[in-house]
């Protein structure tokens, strides 16, 4: 599955104003219960915050890629935040991290989520897609970035 399947321009946020880890799970879920009326936003967060007690979701080299399984969707759903000062979100690294995808997945499907997450952190290794990233201008190149980045094998 594509990235550019889960995730639209729409969803996609230049500077987050969040300065911790809870404000950025609930800015980054902002444009996907936009998106989707059926997601409770503060449900959302409550399983964000769930799995980040299990172990933080920052893996290093400026990123993160929180996520959690929620009951009611019927697709994986993406969202993209940067930071551009970076914030302490408990990284393995402990460095400030930049760049977060949130993956939201249907509660029942495990494969897929996991293959998106290793799609995600495949993306995410390679430092020029990273600083891509870190570059764009704005939501439209930021995007592009992505869909450039995801047509890479």
């Amino acid at each position: 599955m594509k990235l550019s399947e889960m995730i639209g321009p729409e969803c996609i946020i230049p500077q987050l104003k969040a300065t911790d880890k809870k404000g950025v799970l609930e800015e980054l879920s902002d444009p996907l219960v936009q998106q989707n009326s059926s997601i409770d936003k503060q449900v959302l967060v409550k399983v964000l915050m769930e799995r980040e007690r299990l172990g933080s979701t920052g893996i290093g080299e400026g990123v993160a890629i929180p996520h959690g399984k929620l009951h009611g969707i019927t697709r994986p759903l993406l969202a993209f935040g940067r930071s551009i000062s970076g914030l302490d979100f408990e990284s393995m690294d402990g460095e400030p991290a930049h760049l977060f995808f949130l993956l939201v997945a249907p509660e029942n499907s495990a494969g897929i989520h996991l293959k998106v997450l290793a799609r995600i952190a495949r993306m995410l290794k390679n430092a020029g897609f990273r600083k891509d990233l870190m570059k764009a201008k704005d939501r439209e190149q930021i995007y592009e970035t992505i869909l450039k980045g995801d047509h890479e094998p």
